[in-house]
């Protein structure tokens, strides 16, 4: 496997039936031919990814999207406010988006992402790409080239290297595929951003043991070592003053300069947070730590993605 960062060598890779690993703005992506349901099935196996949990699709265009899927006027108007971007659209599929990627599911999920060279990977080979995150699947997202060579080897075609994440936190899910529109995933789209557009709350559900969209399952993104969530930052602060484990936390706010620790933001901005969250777990999680410790962020913005991903991977251990 390797790392590289010529377009044109991903894209000969994906026409050769090959995975590549993408960058987008969210997570990196495990990238496939979504519509060969033999290179949808290596994406599976590569992840260790059990087939009752569906994958992404990745589009250039509201048009490429229109190929494999139903657009109503609501999904329409949110492609258009919020794409390219962090932002997936569960629709009805059509009959050419084989039953795999869909876990059998008569819809499918379907993303614009806002990264150049992913876009340009996508127009130049003329693909619809299925690419769920690059890890091992229920292990924490990939947000670095490095980050997906360390957890999937030579399991792959090869990593198209486009810089770290700028987001840090996958898609938010929508469901646009009935009469009503739903978020299935909280992501990095914040909620509120979204109402503002329809002009109206929608309703969130955001765990099912038979998703019909990626993230919704209840155990996930842990990073390999055991994470206690606090509800907020005193009750951690509090509890690590009489600690005798080795614990690393995770926090925001003034430095307090602990032998294993991660300060992702110091301005205490959510969006540095969400960035830096990923990458944060799994460099602690590589210290000598019995622990990771970490807390509820405020739940707006995007601090309601982030407490999800964190409820997620506490739950995990």
């Amino acid at each position: 496997m390797a790392v590289f960062s010529e377009v044109q060598k991903a894209v000969e890779l994906l026409l050769q039936g090959e995975l590549v690993a993408l960058p987008t703005e969210t997570v990196y992506g495990l990238g496939g031919n979504a519509l060969d349901a033999g290179v949808v099935a290596k994406i599976f196996e590569a992840k260790n990814r059990p087939s009752f949990d569906p994958l992404i699709v990745h589009v250039a265009s509201v048009d490429q999207a229109g190929e494999i899927a139903e657009i109503t006027e609501e999904a329409r108007l949110l492609f258009e406010r919020f794409s390219p971007g962090p932002l997936t659209l569960v629709l009805k599929k059509k009959d050419v988006v084989p039953d795999l990627v869909t876990s059998g599911h008569s819809t499918v999920a379907v993303r614009i992402p806002n990264h150049a060279k992913t876009i340009e990977v996508i127009r130049k080979s003329g693909l619809c790409i299925a690419a769920p995150s690059a890890n091992p699947f229920g292990y924490t997202s990939p947000t670095t080239a490095q980050h997906v060579e360390e957890q999937l080897g030579a399991k792959i075609g090869g990593i198209l290297d486009g810089g770290p994440a700028t987001i840090g936190l996958e898609s938010t899910i929508v469901d646009a595929s009935g009469a009503g529109l739903k978020v299935l995933r909280l992501g990095g789209l914040p909620y509120e951003e979204i109402c503002k557009a329809l002009g109206k709350e929608i309703p969130v559900q955001t765990s099912s043991s038979k998703p019909n969209a990626p993230g919704m399952l209840s155990s996930h993104y842990n990073p390999g070592v055991p994470i206690k969530l606090f509800e907020d930052a005193d009750a951690l602060w509090g509890a690590y003053s009489e600690t005798k484990a080795t614990v690393g936390v995770l926090y925001m706010g003034e430095s307090r300069s602990l032998e294993f620790e991660r300060n992702l933001s110091e301005g205490e901005d959510l969006r540095e947070v969400a960035a830096g969250l990923f990458a944060g777990l799994r460099e602690l999680a590589k210290e000598a730590v019995e622990e990771i410790w970490t807390y509820k962020m405020p739940e707006v913005g995007l601090g309601r993605a982030i407490n999800d991903r964190l409820k997620r991977a506490a739950i995990s251990v």
